[in-house]
């Protein structure tokens, strides 16, 4: 029986000569109808390099080379831009990590979905439309009749990735390659999603999927595929790889897994060292003084609507009131769309309250004009989901982290010479995982998770004492986003950190806070000790969420 996708001695390069400094080299698999297989492994391992290279996407400047690369038994090596055209959407799906990048941001999604169908099909336009609404239905992205006007800067991050997994799949190519389908989704959206590809594979489709998401690996692929410094270094059945890994990276990476890990629990195998704290850093309480720890934030009654393009409003905060207390991580979930970043913005005083407030360290934070939250705002940190939309692109990420680290530290004013920021931005990188050499690059020209790294260590700079974490680990590879998560840890016990922690990820939020508050349309329908919620969650919506988790499978001793 052909292949559904066949892969000999596969090898991708940048620049110079063809077969000289090669980031992919000599990788072989195949992929059989109504087969799951999927590539895992760090970031920069070549997991994305190696999915695009089967689309005649590797990028400019590039070379492939291969034995063999054929889609259902036809070869596409050297295929011209023109054939590509006519395959990509028809013979092979693809779906992007980033989603507001691979979306026009000038188009409604509607049409955005609908052009595959306008060119490759002969449905009415009446058709291309029900055909559309069926397929946004299908990946759990409700209200299509108005969904379909909108661009894609009117969607949050999950929307978006729904949008765009629905243009995927909208011809139901015989190949689908996923990278990283899931990472922007919240829980019960994330179980749709990974229900709608086991059908496609049931269908007898074949999915190449591009995860750092082990424990989704572990509940729809049949195959495992580890990748590391452009080659595979393990591979085999699913349960195989994931219950016996046998590679000494493939371990560690199964160990940076945060499901079901407790509360301080160290995740990566490698010690992640802090910075040396500023004299501003102020006195801590230790997290067993809980009961007696100050408030550095709260919120009460907060309310936030938006006027909607028909005129309605659409009401994203609603009588929201919480309270953050000193060196301690308050986790916020809920489905896309749920109010959490808005509330996030409101934290940081991005956005304005309809009604209600927000107070910092018992001062007006909200209700001031910006000159009176100046001397404050280096004590409020943020790390963004969107990493790329939050740097300024004509500037070096030297230049980002010298800047951040010129800001106010912790509400003072002091300020280091140019040779001190420069080792201070080397050290800030060390943190996260990145090396100096890349002080000098632009954030254009990082992966995904490097971009997430550089906003965390630009988050970092001035050694808040509050931090607003909005999604911080969605980018990142699992070791890698274990580390990052240690260090967070070990930078909240020595610093007296304040962590506002949102992630759709529970597993992330079990593993990282005290306690969690659950959002559902808006509202805090449930809030306690994260251990007590996640052992006998009340709210049906609470329950709904933790059944959704995937869970990793327990290893074999």
């Amino acid at each position: 029986m052909t292949a559904a996708l066949e892969v000999k001695n596969l090898t991708v390069g940048f620049g110079g000569r063809p077969g000289q400094d090669p980031v992919v080299q000599d990788v072989s698999f195949e992929v059989a109808a109504g087969e799951c297989l999927a590539i895992v492994g760090e970031s920069g391992s070549g997991k994305s390099v190696t999915a695009r290279s089967l689309l005649g996407l590797a990028g400019a400047h590039s070379w492939v080379q291969a034995d063999a690369v054929s889609i259902t038994g036809q070869s596409v090596l050297g295929l011209p831009e023109s054939a590509w055209r006519r395959r990509r959407g028809r013979d092979v799906g693809l779906i992007l990590q980033d989603a507001l990048v691979s979306l026009d941001p000038l188009r409604p999604i509607g049409r955005e979905i609908g052009d595959s169908l306008r060119l490759h099909t002969k449905l009415s336009a009446a058709d291309r439309t029900r055909r559309v609404l069926e397929l946004l239905d299908s990946v759990g992205l409700p209200d299509g009749a108005s969904r379909i006007r909108q661009r894609s800067g009117q969607l949050s991050g999950g929307q978006r990735q729904r949008a765009l997994i629905a243009s995927a799949i909208a011809l139901d190519p015989p190949l689908l390659i996923a990278d990283e389908p899931t990472t922007a989704l919240d829980v019960t959206v994330q179980a749709q999603v990974l229900e709608l590809l086991a059908e496609i594979k049931r269908r007898g489709n074949a999915i190449v999927l591009i995860s750092h998401d082990l424990a989704v690996v572990s509940r729809i692929a049949d195959r495992v595929a580890v990748m590391s410094a452009g080659r595979i270094i393990e591979t085999g059945p699913t349960a195989e790889v994931l219950q016996n890994p046998q590679h000494p990276l493939t371990r560690a990476m199964l160990a940076a897994v945060p499901v079901d890990k407790p509360r301080r629990t160290q995740l990566s195998a490698v010690p992640v060292a802090t910075i040396a704290p500023r004299s501003t850093v102020p006195d801590g309480l230790s997290v067993d003084d809980y009961p007696v720890r100050p408030v550095v934030l709260e919120a009460s009654e907060l309310r936030r609507s938006f006027r909607r393009p028909d005129g309605s409003r659409l009401v994203a905060v609603d009588d929201v009131s919480f309270r953050l207390h000193r060196a301690e991580t308050l986790g916020l979930v809920g489905e896309s769309g749920s109010g959490k970043t808005t509330t996030a913005r409101l934290a940081l005083a991005l956005e304005t309250p309809d009604a209600g407030e927000v107070r910092i360290f018992g001062e007006p934070w909200s209700a001031v004009q910006e000159k009176a939250r100046r001397r404050l705002r280096g004590s409020v940190g943020a790390i963004y989901q969107d990493a790329l939309g939050s740097f300024d692109p004509r500037l070096t990420v030297g230049d980002i982290l010298r800047h951040a680290l010129r800001a106010p530290a912790g509400g003072t004013t002091e300020r280091g010479g140019s040779g001190h920021l420069s080792t201070e931005s080397s050290q800030l990188l060390d943190q996260v995982g990145l090396p100096s050499g890349v002080l000098s690059r632009r954030p254009v020209d990082l992966s995904g998770g490097q971009r997430q790294r550089v906003g965390i260590a630009r988050a970092l700079a001035s050694r808040p004492r509050i931090l607003i974490c909005d999604e911080p680990v969605s980018a990142l590879d699992v070791t890698v986003q274990a580390q990052v998560l240690d260090l967070l840890d070990e930078l909240q016990q020595e610093l007296s950190l304040s962590l506002l922690f949102i992630s759709h990820d529970l597993g992330v939020i079990g593993h990282m806070s005290d306690r969690v508050a659950v959002m559902k349309d808006g509202r805090i329908v449930e809030t306690g000790a994260t251990a007590d919620v996640f052992a006998d969650p009340r709210h049906p919506y609470t329950q709904q969420l933790l059944e959704a988790v995937p869970r990793f499978p327990q290893r074999s001793r």
